[in-house]
């Protein structure tokens, strides 16, 4: 949570002022909340705290020394006695937590993986709850189907976070004089995951949701997942979408990379509801596939329907095809060249089935040489196009690039890239705080937690009435 201009004891205050970091508290049993019937010598929601503050100072050692500070302890009880004056159960004592403390409450209770889960499942519905409460994702928020919002729109993006050890699992080193075998320590959960540059990364993966509002630091990350394998990011992006959901009614897009593909989106539109803004993956030139930066991309090319359209001179049959996610004309020059001639999009929308589902039609405008009139799309896929093998979805996207729209909102990907590599600044050395993907991603959701406090705590400031001298 590094950020030019706010120090991290402000960092601290927005912790401790975010509801979350109780809730998430509560997700312990309440009788582990206590010793022998007598509270513990500190209240559990000081472990999910000091979780916090890794990302803060970025390593335990430096929270327990921070936090031993006696101003900064002192500050700390005051506002947690300010917070919850009527209950002395939460109130610190005067020593300060000791990263044993911590250690002790995070591998015994919130590196469960049943409190883990409800840990997860806490911190997404409020992460909502809290970036409604700035404005975000409002179902009665400005933008449309045609236009969404970018304040209405989703984003995620995949990180591997390196391990602490280099080694991998199995590896052994052998000493050649004495004949000693040792094994490293390493890291059991990591794996290799291709990265969409085509080079390998080692670690372990997780996918980040978000969405934010314009100013700096004003951005919620909504969920975290870990991704157990390497190719498994699309589904657990999809299912991360799933459970967010019920949660975000004023969703309207979800932003993406080319990780999605054809069955993603299929998913996302028919079932979700959900508008997709990614590129098609290229046929040939991308750097995944050996090219290198100096390749030529090629876009994917399809047909995609035959339509009958009204002209002055009575019906005609157009040839629709894609390219590059756009829908358009393509024709044979005199010379036998083919060109590709661009619809423009002028109206998304969507209907709703009894049955639950959604379907999604795009309208294009015709050239003139076409009668200028509009034409109608379908974006989703149904059995028609099973039978004929046609995966639309891969092949059409409802705002594809070169639309005024896409441009407007891919723009968002920079932020999830700038969500990776902030994440990638908390950690020492840049390397995991922890062993184990349930530990790392108790790690991430505290540092999703440290994230959404200091965007409702600038929010608050921004918004805060003025004060008389």
């Amino acid at each position: 949570m590094r950020a030019i201009g706010i120090s991290a004891l402000e960092r601290l205050e927005a912790l401790v002022a975010n509801d979350a970091l109780y809730a998430c508290a509560d997700a312990v049993p309440e009788q582990d909340r206590s010793v022998g019937g007598r509270p513990r010598l500190y209240p559990t929601f000081m472990w999910v705290l000091f979780d916090a503050l890794l990302s803060v100072y970025g390593s335990g050692r430096r929270v327990e020394a921070e936090l031993a500070h006696p101003l900064v302890w002192e500050r700390l009880c005051q506002l947690v006695t300010t917070r919850f004056p009527t209950d002395p159960e939460r109130w610190l004592p005067l020593t300060p937590i000791r990263r044993h403390h911590y250690l002790y409450g995070r591998t015994r209770y919130l590196a469960d993986p049943a409190i883990l889960a409800q840990v997860a499942a806490t911190h997404r519905k409020i992460a909502v709850h809290q970036a409604r409460s700035v404005g975000l994702l409002d179902p009665d928020g400005p933008g449309s189907w045609t236009h969404p919002d970018l304040g209405r729109c989703l984003y995620a993006d995949s990180k591997v976070i390196t391990p602490l050890f280099k080694a991998k699992p199995g590896e052994r080193l052998i000493n050649t004089r004495t004949g000693e075998i040792r094994y490293p320590r390493s890291e059991p959960d990591a794996s290799l995951h291709i990265e969409g540059t085509g080079e390998g990364a080692w670690g372990c993966k997780f996918v980040l949701a978000a969405t934010r509002d314009l100013p700096t630091n004003s951005r919620f990350i909504l969920d975290v997942a870990f991704v157990p394998t390497s190719g498994a990011e699309a589904s657990i992006a999809i299912d991360m979408f799933t459970r967010l959901r019920p949660l975000t009614s004023g969703a309207q897009a979800v932003i993406y990379d080319t990780a999605l593909r054809g069955v993603h989106h299929q998913t996302l539109l028919r079932n979700l509801g959900l508008l997709t803004v990614n590129r098609v993956a290229a046929a040939a030139g991308s750097r995944k596939q050996g090219g290198g930066k100096g390749r030529t991309r090629v876009e994917k090319s399809a047909f995609v329907e035959v339509k009958t359209i009204a002209t002055p001179g009575g019906p005609r049959e157009v040839k629709l095809f894609a390219k590059g996610g756009q829908i358009g004309l393509s024709e044979l020059t005199d010379t036998g060249e083919v060109t590709f001639t661009p619809l423009e999009r002028i109206r998304t929308h969507r209907t709703q089935s009894q049955a639950g589902t959604y379907r999604w039609y795009n309208d294009y405008r015709l050239p003139a040489d076409h009668g200028s009139g509009t034409i109608t799309v379908r974006l989703h896929g149904n059995e028609e196009d099973r039978k004929r093998k046609f995966n639309r979805t891969e092949n059409v996207r409802p705002i594809p690039p070169g639309d005024r729209d896409f441009e407007r909102l891919y723009r968002r990907r920079n932020d999830a890239e700038s969500m990776n590599r902030h994440l990638d600044d908390t950690l020492w050395l840049r390397r995991a705080h922890s062993i184990g993907h349930l530990r790392q991603t108790l790690n991430v959701i505290t540092y999703a937690l440290g994230i959404n406090a200091l965007a409702l705590h600038l929010h608050r400031q921004r918004h805060a009435p003025p004060t008389t001298v």
